[in-house]
């Protein structure tokens, strides 16, 4: 299937039903969306790009651009309008030849220009129109539909090939046909050049369900969007919900609108969870596990398995509140050996995973799947003996200690179970004796205080003295990305180049 069929199909079933709420002149119903995307589409046509790209934040022009450029046959690629100068360049400089759609701090940080990239504005692109245009006749499925590059952290990034068939697999095997209400709304802040913004739009539409845009994320704009729109469904990062639930409990507010709140993007408190739990009692939480390789979402903890972990006294059940849930019915997923080989349940490992929305496939670039079909996504974890799977972060950061892997998860678990901890991270940095010792950089709650040799203390009675962090530094926060992922390399470059700050020795029995 093709993407441009969800929206025709939409269109043709729901065509008066509101489908953006719109800056400026109100809102676009389904048939004014599929009428302003063949007007961008032939616009498109007519200038003879091979890819739409937008660097732009959220709005309208994001469902538009997505369906002109399935509708004209091409790619489109949203890129990380956040980059630096140099780095905006050296990738729109791989994404042309193309027409760009960019808000207005864009062209001026170009330098002279592109060469095959046409710029146009948002507000531009949003009035275009063109000549009819030539039948395109039934789209292939095959084709490349969007473009997405990863924050190349370990080297250049890559452009992850989404193609028709990926995606439109992921929303007809996870979304039901009209299954919104006419009253539905979903809040969208991630950003649009992440894979959970692609998807948030092609199964809002499917589904019937209007989109709402927030341009930039603030915690404050979030829960003031969320009421003023009656907004019954959202996702957000981790970083996002511990500042938007701070927002509620300042205001007293409780959505009563807000029916599903899904999560996902990188680890979540188990304390934070239960506190949305506790603080929106109606709202059903999902967690979301996905890559942009595998189209979004692979794997989903949903709200009965939410209210089920935190009822239970059981600890094996409870514990799945720090799971991801289980693996769609359409995917397999498999936990397996460095040498490929699958793993029994409670066994770590990585995360291999197969089925229709399975990319694996880059820009110039050997495809990476197996010959049957596998993706390796280089992320560790385990599966319990009932099916949920427990992420355990990058395969790359494993902090290997005297010939043991230790897990930097495991560590901040048990470091945020502490109350004086608001957020941590572990990281692994040299060590002459053990290869790798492990640090940790903490960010303490508002008025609590605890040193080193009390948090070292605190990991070592729960684990053991190897996993104690053997250097602590306390900072006023985490550097994390506007998708909420943290910037773990980041911190092992700074602890590396910087002198040891504020640690204790070693824990005895190290």
């Amino acid at each position: 299937m093709h993407l441009s069929s969800l929206l025709e199909i939409a269109a043709d079933a729901l065509g008066d039903r509101v489908a953006v709420s719109a800056r400026g002149d109100g809102a676009l119903t389904y048939a004014d969306l599929l009428a302003r995307a063949e007007a961008a589409s032939r616009h498109v046509q007519h200038a003879g790009v091979g890819r739409l790209v937008a660097v732009d934040v959220n709005s309208e022009a994001v469902p538009i651009g997505l369906f002109a450029a399935a509708l004209a046959g091409i790619p489109y690629v949203p890129v990380n309008y956040r980059l630096a100068d140099a780095q905006l360049v050296a990738i729109l400089t791989r994404a042309a030849p193309g027409l760009a759609v960019v808000e207005p701090s864009v062209p001026g940080r170009l330098g002279p220009g592109i060469d095959g990239l046409v710029l146009l504005s948002r507000d531009e692109f949003l009035q275009v129109d063109g000549p009819a245009a030539p039948s395109r006749g039934e789209g292939d499925a095959e084709d490349p539909a969007v473009l997405l590059f990863t924050s190349g952290t370990t080297g250049e990034p890559k452009a992850a090939v989404l193609r028709h068939r990926h995606l439109t697999s992921y929303v007809l095997e996870t979304v039901e046909f009209l299954g919104a209400g006419p009253d539905e709304a979903t809040l969208v802040c991630v950003p649009p050049y992440h894979i959970a913004g692609i998807a948030a739009v092609l199964t809002s539409v499917w589904a019937g369900r209007r989109l709402v845009y927030l341009p930039h994320f603030s915690a404050a704009e979030w829960v003031d969007l969320a009421v003023a729109e009656a907004v019954t469904h959202a996702m957000v990062v981790p970083t996002m919900l511990g500042r938007i639930l701070e927002v509620l409990r300042e205001r007293d507010e409780k959505l009563p609108a807000l029916r599903h709140l899904s999560y996902g993007g990188g680890r979540m408190p188990i304390a934070l969870v239960e506190e949305a739990l506790g603080l929106l009692p109606h709202v059903g939480l999902v967690n979301a596990y996905g890559l942009t390789e595998t189209s979004s979402t692979i794997a989903v903890l949903g709200p009965d398995d939410h209210r089920d972990a935190i009822a239970s006294s059981d600890p094996d059940v409870r514990m799945r509140l720090g799971s991801v849930g289980r693996p769609l019915p359409n995917l397999e997923v498999e936990v397996r050996d460095p040498l490929g080989a699958a793993l029994p349940p409670g066994t770590h490992g990585e995360i291999w995973v197969r089925g229709e929305q399975v990319s694996g496939e880059y820009l110039g670039r050997a495809a990476t799947l197996s010959p049957d079909g596998w993706l390796a996504t280089n992320d560790g974890g385990w599966l319990d003996a009932e099916g949920f799977l427990f992420v355990e972060g990058r395969l790359d950061d494993v902090i290997v200690r005297g010939g043991e892997n230790l897990s930097p998860g495991e560590i901040e678990d048990v470091l945020l179970q502490h109350p004086a901890v608001a957020d941590c991270a572990v990281v692994g940095v040299p060590d002459d004796q053990w290869g790798e010792a492990v640090a940790a950089v903490v960010v303490l709650a508002d008025g609590a205080g605890a040193d080193a040799g009390t948090l070292q203390g605190w990991v070592a009675e729960r684990l053991r003295s190897t996993r104690s962090p053997q250097r602590i530094e306390f900072r006023a926060e985490l550097p994390y990305s506007e998708t909420g992922k943290l910037l773990r390399r980041v911190l092992k470059a700074e602890l590396c180049a910087e002198p040891e700050a504020s640690h204790q020795g070693p824990p005895s029995g190290s």
